[in-house]
């Protein structure tokens, strides 16, 4: 049995710091990773992303994270990847990393995503070059989960996880305004998810979202945006097989 937790959207800055530390002292209790879904910080400045390195800096269980948009907004992402990755954190876009739990090899494959909505109302590449881009970008980052799976698949991982910030399926955004569903994920990425397999899919960005869901493919798709789930952190079990 692999126990992850995870949590997104924690949104730290820094009158913030030392907030979550107490709760992820006690993870070597309950799980075996964590991962972070992205929304680490509040405007994306490498003062925010300083408070959450130092709130997870030197855990005693590997720690896994994508970025979210909040992470992007001041236009410095790689500054604050590279913040996290020194503090020990493993950040991914488009590309997958390997977790030695145990004697169990667990494969974490990540990508913030984007955009674009679901199946009968999403957007295509259609029209302007701008429109057209947006959803390229979407395909881009559901294409580079898909690829990171499938090469986790070859290094002998006895399960596999899928780390997003944006949503793969609808199920989870239960709560937000319709309106702004293609704003919140894309059918993309659970096309990439069943594609290449996967044992649970994490996600964040939705705050009034619902924590449940599933892919048309069977996977189990989780909301972990920290307002959904309302704690540090949720804990879910995978078997191995």
């Amino acid at each position: 049995m692999i126990r992850v937790a995870a949590v997104g959207d924690i949104h730290m800055g820094p009158e913030s710091q030392g907030l979550l530390r107490p709760a992820f002292d006690t993870l070597p209790e309950c799980a075996d990773l964590l991962l972070l879904a992205g929304d680490l910080t509040r405007h994306g400045t490498p003062e925010e992303a300083r408070v959450v390195a130092q709130e997870v800096r030197g855990l005693a269980v590997p720690v896994v994270a994508v970025l979210g948009n909040h992470d992007h907004h001041d236009e410095q992402p790689e500054k604050v990847a590279a913040l996290l990755e020194d503090a020990g954190v493993r950040v991914l876009e488009g590309e997958g990393t390997v977790v030695e739990c145990g004697d169990t090899r667990v494969g974490i494959a990540g990508t913030k995503g984007f955009g674009g909505g679901f199946v009968g109302r999403s957007a295509g590449e259609f029209g302007e070059p701008l429109m057209k881009e947006f959803v390229r970008y979407s395909r881009r980052c559901a294409d580079g989960l898909r690829t990171a799976l499938e090469e986790l698949d070859g290094q002998g991982c006895a399960v596999r996880v899928a780390l997003t910030h944006f949503s793969p399926v609808a199920d989870t955004l239960a709560g937000e305004p319709p309106e702004i569903y293609p704003f919140l994920g894309t059918y993309l990425l659970a096309e990439a998810i069943d594609t290449a397999g996967a044992d649970l899919s994490v996600h964040g960005h939705a705050h009034a979202g619902t924590e449940h869901g599933m892919t048309a493919g069977g996977v189990r798709v989780r909301n972990v945006a920290q307002p959904v789930i309302r704690r540090a952190f949720n804990v879910y079990h995978l078997n191995v097989d």
